[in-house]
């Protein structure tokens, strides 16, 4: 087998084997206010990864070389493999990121030049095919450029993993032998006790995951102004209701008699005018006007 296709059939399973595990740590961290890619919650996520990825590789490369090259490796292949690999992805990684950002800058700044050519001599090129032409010419050339990246990095990857598979004893007997030893691999001996302690695990992680979550779940700032108001129920006490009723009804009470009490002057002073004659009237006013024509004489 290829080292190519050995590394990629020994890291692809590994990811996706202990992605879920990973993915609990972060929703942890995050109910936890943590979060997992930067600081302290990075550092607790890496702490807790690196024991799930030897524990991962070793049961995939284990499967890996039993069911498609038949040979056993030795124990303790994830511990021995999962240090090479760490050293070689510390060393690859980075070069792998650099080739691919030099990769790209020089294929965009190759293919504005080139449209901008074509734009002055050729035809000129609407806004929204050049971005799509753009696009299209250099994201092509960064593509194929980590595809081969990647290519090697997994080529490195199986050639770590070589030396294991020749070291590995190969498994003997039939199809079905090969067949039994492949389920006594898969099968656990105690079966009530795994299915106890992941009951266990899961249930204990779900009680961390409640305790975290309500300290950490969001809620409106203090000068959160609140759309709606909670009506608060009325208690009806008759008692107060009939007391405060003959109290309004004993001031308006008050307040008529005060206005039948100013009334009472104006009332009897237009009942003593009503009883002059029309000539003690005409009297009155003349002598009124009187004072008034003698002070206008000069």
């Amino acid at each position: 087998m290829s080292n190519t296709k050995l590394g990629l059939l020994v890291f692809w399973p590994t990811f996706w084997t202990g992605f879920p595990i990973k993915m609990v740590v972060v929703l942890l961290l995050l109910a936890a206010h943590m979060h997992p890619w930067e600081g302290v919650g990075l550092f607790l996520l890496l702490l807790v990864s690196i024991p799930v990825d030897i524990w991962a590789l070793g049961l995939c490369a284990r499967t890996v070389l039993i069911d498609r090259l038949k040979v056993d490796p030795k124990p303790g292949i994830g511990l021995h493999l999962w240090i090479r690999w760490a050293v070689f992805s510390a060393v690859a990684l980075p070069i792998i990121m650099f080739v691919v950002s030099t990769v790209t800058e020089t294929a965009q700044s190759v293919v504005s030049s080139i449209v901008e050519s074509i734009k002055e001599n050729i035809f000129v090129i609407p806004v929204a095919e050049q971005i799509s032409l753009e696009l299209v010419m250099w994201g092509s050339v960064a593509t194929v450029a980590l595809i081969l990246c990647l290519l090697g990095w997994l080529y490195g990857l199986g050639w770590l993993a070589q030396p294991f598979v020749k070291n590995a004893k190969p498994v003997v007997g039939s199809a079905v032998d090969q067949a039994n030893f492949w389920d006594s691999l898969r099968i656990p001996a105690d079966q009530p006790l795994l299915l106890t302690a992941f009951t266990g695990v899961g249930v204990v992680l779900v009680c961390i995951f409640w305790v975290l979550l309500p300290s950490t779940t969001p809620h409106p700032h203090e000068e959160y102004v609140y759309t709606f108001e909670k009506k608060e129920k009325m208690i009806v006490e008759p008692k107060k209701i009939l007391m405060e009723a003959e109290q309004v009804l004993a001031n308006a009470e008050l307040v008529v008699i005060k206005l039948q009490d100013e009334k009472l002057p104006d009332s009897e002073s237009s009942v003593k005018s009503r009883d002059l004659s029309p000539e003690t009237k005409e009297n009155n006013k003349i002598g009124s006007q009187v004072p008034i024509k003698a002070e206008e004489k000069p």
